[in-house]
C-alpha cells in the first residue's frame, strides 16, 4: 500500500491493526538496530530508512532531489515487504541473509534482489531482520552505492 501521507505516525494509525501490530513490531526491530546516520521518513509512499542529504548531498541517482534510499518497508497485497538496497548491492549480505532465513524458515523464502515478503505475519523474522539491519554501516552502504553505480552493474 503505497500511502500519500507524510508521516510515519499518521501511515501506521491508517492500518488496519492486524497490519499495524506487524508493521509496529517490524519498525521496532529496524529502529533499535539502524546504525547511526540513517533517518526515518516517509519514502515511495512506504516507511523509508535513507542516508539524509546533510550526510550525502547527492541524493539518489533516479531523483537526486530524494535522499538515498536505504530500506523501505509496507503492504503490498496481502504482504509484508521489506526493500533493503544493501541486499541488492552487496552479494555477500545477500547470501548471508539468505543462508539465514532458510534456517528458521517453515516455509520458502519469499526474497527477491532486494525485496523481502512476508505472508504470514507470526512468521516474520524480527530478530533475524534487526541482524541485516545493523550489518551495513552507513559508510558501507554509501560505499557500495558508489562501487555499483559507477560501474552501472550491481549484482
Amino acid at each position: 500500500m503505497q500511502s500519500k501521507v507524510e508521516n510515519v505516525e499518521i501511515y501506521l494509525s491508517e492500518l488496519s491493526e492486524e497490519r499495524r501490530l506487524p508493521m509496529q513490531k517490524l519498525r521496532k526491530s529496524i529502529l533499535d538496530n539502524l546504525p547511526e546516520g540513517f533517518s526515518e521518513t516517509m519514502s515511495y509512499g512506504m516507511i523509508g530508512y535513507v542516508v539524509p542529504h546533510s550526510i550525502y548531498p547527492s541524493g539518489y541517482h533516479c531523483n537526486p532531489k530524494l535522499p538515498l534510499p536505504f530500506i523501505n518497508i509496507g503492504w503490498q497485497k496481502n504482504n509484508i515487504l521489506m526493500h533493503h538496497l544493501g541486499l541488492y548491492l552487496n552479494q555477500s549480505t545477500y547470501d548471508w541473509f539468505f543462508e539465514e532465513s532458510t534456517k528458521i524458515s517453515k516455509t520458502k523464502v519469499d526474497i527477491g534482489k532486494g525485496c523481502i515478503r512476508f505472508k504470514k505475519m507470526d512468521q516474520i523474522p524480527f530478530e533475524l531482520l534487526g541482524e541485516l539491519v545493523s550489518r551495513i554501516s552507513l559508510d558501507q552502504y554509501v560505499s557500495y552505492y558508489e562501487e555499483n553505480f559507477k560501474n552501472k552493474k550491481p549484482f
